[in-house]
């Protein structure tokens, strides 16, 4: 199994400190300093049911991960589009 690690990049392409894209063999996951926010594999979405709305900060990066708000983000999470589940 390969798998890369990379900075998130902001919106205007800088590279943020202490945010992470993991690249496997399976999907992407988004981690925030050491916690695990998002884990896409295998095209489902799975965020950590404590840490997915932790911060400000967590919340404005995991929306650039995501491509979408964080209303939007709720309403998937309450159709069932995205689950929640313990990642860390």
């Amino acid at each position: 199994m390969k798998t890369t690690v990379k900075n998130l990049e902001s919106t205007n392409g800088n590279k943020v400190a202490n945010q992470f894209i993991i690249y496997t063999d399976n999907g992407r996951i988004f981690q925030s300093y050491d916690s695990v926010i998002v884990e896409i594999k295998n095209s489902e979405v799975t965020l950590d049911e404590y840490y997915w709305n932790y911060s400000k900060t967590t919340s404005k990066y995991r929306n650039i991960f995501l491509g979408e708000t964080t209303k939007e983000t709720e309403a998937k999470i309450k159709n069932g589009t995205y689950k929640l589940a313990k990642l860390n």
